[in-house]
């Protein structure tokens, strides 16, 4: 959305309005079209989060116009590097041992690289600091200032005095008649770093955060062309080698148009004299009617030949000024196209291509990346399209000093409107949220979000920093403001700290607003429909601001909209809300009306989606196996099969994914899923890691795979009947029959139980257990695991212990003193139930459900045997010493 307002301080100004609408859903109304998630609609298009809407245009058509002196390189120079890391650029936790320096490699760029490089010093941080402290500077911890948080300023400012006792120290070390100079240039750095950033240390770390990175990232650029591996970085080189080499043509064409303007000036100033030449002719020859005839005589020929040369001469000027006029126009109209079809590669490509990556790192996919190349291409464009207005500007200043018929007035009028549709759309699509608040927003918690305009610092819109609003929106209202109807300014909620000012960062160049302290306060609901339960209601982030370009020339009323936000009230509702998110984030279709997603996916897709949660959640490398995808469709289809392919055309609708509970369960099957996420995440992530959790394997599969196996050995599965349940099944003597063997299921755990005792030290307490499967001893898997054990009494006490007794495997223990006190759960037998041993009762069948599970429904029984069970072994022990 954009509202251009061109002003003028002339009173005879001509106004003229045009209005142009943009849908997010896809058809094109006007001229521009765009959709939510980047499919290209008309000509323009941005991604969801970054709508526009309609197009005000007040046009000023005057004379001349300030022209734009934007900070930063001029045209063709070095490409501006921005703040932050390029993704998967090395973490800048100081130097690693055999690793070289990054500054010895810097120091070995060639060409733009080079240039570039060197463009990252000057009077904010001299190269001369950066080369003579470079080991100390690639040796400090400067990741771990977070630059967003002010109470970080004390590490920044121990970093700045540390730099400057460097430097100090590096000065005074200087000997001989060259080191007198460089003590005196090294002590001059030291008083002038210590001036600038004093007061503002943040601002410091912030410069040589960004120059480590950018350093980081054109070393490891020259790396990969080098290399002869760096195949898979050859088609995107290949893509930005084509954009910079429009670039160069832009610049060119623009030089081309600029000479040919200032001929056409040289020109028609001249045409301009002579034409005042044939006036004083003309004023001679009507002057001659007061002379005496035979003066007039004599004086006349010769002046009427004067006017008859010049009046010829200016009629093929002027058709020479008209060709000159036309072939300009026809120039800058071929730049006008490039300039287009650049915008569309950068926005509508290169933009939406970042947008949707960071749609997808909301489910956990890699990083979005930097903005720092993006927001040097859109910087060249803003420079480029000013310039070539500002020659459109001249021409139709040129023209109205000298109108000549003809169609150039035409052209120039649609040239001005093209240059301000180019330069409208560049604007609005440069608008977009660098950190997106979370999309499971819960009311009452503090939220952050940033906001920044790519172009803001070219532009100059930071002499007049404009301030930055957040509302909530409903999803209705985020599809009337996409059709430009009147949403009545009615609010869905009320955010605390709300309003921003843009703040421009002169080492990096960036301009954006940092939301640091947002609060949701309160929300209105809308009414839902069917069987929509309150997390499966989407609202979005509404950031709109006005800023000004050119000294007030052009005033931009812009607007964003973030991706799409579930509110809820209490923890209980996230993991349904996360599987909304989740569901749009991964299957929202370019171009959609807010916020529709397909009501069913195909299962492989979904497979996929799970998998890149699942990782991200897990924060591990090892992901989800062809076996885990295959045991997770059984369980989402009810379907015994273990052919992968059987389920590749299958379909999985949303209801089934989390509005319907698995069969026999009270529990969707995201649900489930989102179960054993948190236990993993929590308590079983190292275990993960190695290897040693199968997990995804149902109770029948266990028993096949163990019952192959020797007695004690055991695996991890996740429970099928509790939600973030995982439960230990192992093969052992069946006590009902001599020399019949069996599998038991011990009763899950949940993360209640690990916050008491964790599983390496449950496993530890079951000396039953003997190897996991399929045949590592266990002591190999966990001992790293295992709590160290507890030291001696102190002061007379001694400290009690909890562990773990399976009663149908404990092994007596003669020595009372070495039995502290126990904490048991009871087995769960896969195949029959195990003989009752004196004290301890077996358990009833109506304790289990038709897979051998306890029935989670019939708490009291539980409660009452699990109460039964922890009083047994203390009875055991008082007997034991009684006898």
């Amino acid at each position: 959305f954009a509202t251009l307002v061109f002003s003028s301080s002339c009173s005879n100004t001509e106004l003229k309005t045009r209005v142009e609408y943009v849908g997010e859903g896809g058809a094109k109304v006007g001229r521009h079209s765009v959709g939510e998630g980047g499919a290209k609609v008309g000509r323009h298009s941005v991604g969801e989060e970054e709508p526009r809407w309609a197009v005000t245009l007040w046009e000023r058509r005057s004379q001349g116009g300030p022209s734009l002196c934007g900070r930063g390189r001029s045209q063709g120079g070095p490409s501006l590097c921005r703040r932050g890391r390029s993704q998967g650029g090395p973490s800048l936790c100081g130097r690693g041992g055999a690793k070289m320096a990054v500054w010895i490699q810097a120091q070995q760029l060639q060409g733009d690289a080079l240039h570039q490089m060197q463009s990252l010093y000057g009077h904010h941080f001299p190269i001369e600091v950066r080369h003579y402290l470079s080991q100390w500077i690639e040796g400090q911890l400067w990741d771990t200032v977070d630059l967003e948080n002010p109470q970080e300023e004390f590490k920044a400012k121990r970093l700045l005095d540390s730099l400057i006792q460097e430097l100090q120290k590096k000065a005074e070390h200087q000997m001989g008649e060259d080191g007198f100079l460089l003590k005196i240039k090294l002590g001059h750095y030291a008083s002038q770093l210590k001036s600038t950033y004093d007061r503002c240390p943040l601002e410091l770390v912030r410069c040589i955060k960004h120059i480590l990175y950018t350093e980081q990232r054109l070393v490891k650029e020259a790396s990969n062309s080098c290399s002869p591996l760096g195949g898979m970085v050859d088609s995107m080189s290949q893509k930005y080698q084509q954009i910079n080499q429009a670039f160069e043509e832009l610049r060119i064409l623009t030089q081309d148009t600029e000479n040919d303007l200032r001929k056409l000036q040289h020109s028609q100033e001249y045409f301009i004299i002579q034409y005042q030449e044939s006036l004083r002719i003309q004023a001679q020859l009507t002057s001659l009617s007061t002379l005496p005839p035979a003066d007039r005589q004599l004086r006349e020929p010769s002046l009427l030949s004067k006017r008859a040369t010049v009046e010829a001469w200016l009629t093929r000027e002027a058709n020479t000024l008209q060709k000159y006029r036309l072939g300009l126009a026809e120039k800058h109209q071929k730049t006008l196209a490039l300039l287009r079809k650049q915008q569309t590669v950068i926005l509508d490509d290169e933009l939406i291509q970042w947008k949707r990556r960071q749609q997808l790192a909301g489910n956990g996919g890699p990083p979005e990346g930097g903005l720092d190349i993006l927001q040097s291409w859109c910087e060249k464009l803003a420079e480029t399209i000013w310039q070539n207005r500002q020659q459109i500007r001249r021409a139709e200043h040129l023209r109205q000093q000298l109108p000549i018929p003809g169609a150039i007035e035409e052209l120039l009028n649609d040239l001005n409107s093209t240059i301000t549709d180019i330069i409208s759309a560049l604007v609005t699509s440069t608008f977009i949220i660098e950190k997106q608040p979370p999309q499971v927003l819960k009311t009452q918690t503090k939220f952050a979000a940033t906001v920044r305009l790519l172009v803001g610092g070219k532009l100059n819109v930071h002499m007049n920093p404009p301030q930055v609003k957040a509302t909530i929106t409903s999803e209705q209202q985020a599809k009337a403001l996409l059709k430009n109807e009147n949403t009545r300014n009615d609010s869905r909620g009320e955010i605390l700290n709300n309003n921003c000012v843009m703040e421009y960062h002169q080492t990096t160049g960036t301009l954006s607003a940092h939301f640091r302290n947002m609060s949701l306060k309160r929300i209105k609901r809308s009414d839902r429909r069917g069987a929509e339960s309150v997390t499966e209601e989407k609202f979005t982030i509404l950031f709109e601001s006005q800023f000004s370009v050119g000294g007030n020339e052009l005033v931009f009323q812009v607007k964003t909209l973030s991706l799409p936000v579930v509110v809820i009230v209490h923890g209980s509702q996230d993991n349904n809300a996360t599987a909304t998110v989740l569901w749009d984030n991964a299957f929202a279709e370019p171009g959609r009306v807010p916020f529709v997603v397909p009501d069913k996916v195909l299962w492989p897709q979904l497979c996929e989606a799970l998998n890149m949660k699942y990782k991200a959640e897990v924060q591990s490398n090892r992901g989800l196996s062809e076996e885990n995808l295959v045991f997770l469709a059984q369980k989402a289809f009810s379907s015994s099969s273990n052919s992968p392919e059987e389920f590749h055309n299958m379909t999985m609708t949303w209801s089934q994914f989390n509005r319907e509970s698995l069969p026999g369960r009270n529990f969707t099957f995201w649900q489930w899923f989102d179960g054993v996420m948190e236990l993993t995440k929590k308590h079983l992530k190292p275990h993960w890691n190695d290897g040693a959790i199968l997990g995804f394997v149902n109770k029948q599969q266990a028993q096949d795979m163990l019952m192959s196996k020797p007695n004690g050995t055991f695996l991890l599965r996740f429970s099928d009947s509790e939600i973030g349940g995982i439960t230990i099944a192992w093969v052992a003597e069946n006590p009902n029959k001599a020399g019949e063997r069996m599998v038991w299921n011990l009763m899950p755990y949940t993360t209640k139980d690990f916050s008491i005792r964790s599983l390496a030290d449950r496993i530890s307490d079951l000396n039953h257990l003997l190897f996991l499967y399929p045949d590592r001893p266990k002591d190999e898997v966990f001992s790293k695991y295992y709590t160290p054990p507890l030291s001696k009494a102190v002061d007379g006490y001694v400290k009690p212990q909890i562990k773990q007794v399976v009663p149908e495997f404990a092994t007596p223990n003669p020595d009372p003193a070495a039995n502290p006190t126990y904490m048991d759960h009871a087995a769960s037998p896969a195949v029959s139930h195990p003989q009752s041993y004196g004290m301890y009762q077996p358990m009833s069948d109506s304790m289990l459900d038709a897979d051998g599970d306890f029935d989670l429904d019939d708490t009291m029984d539980v409660a009452r045997h699990v109460e039964e069970l922890l009083r047994r072994p203390m009875e055991n022990q008082w007997s034991g010493q009684q006898s």
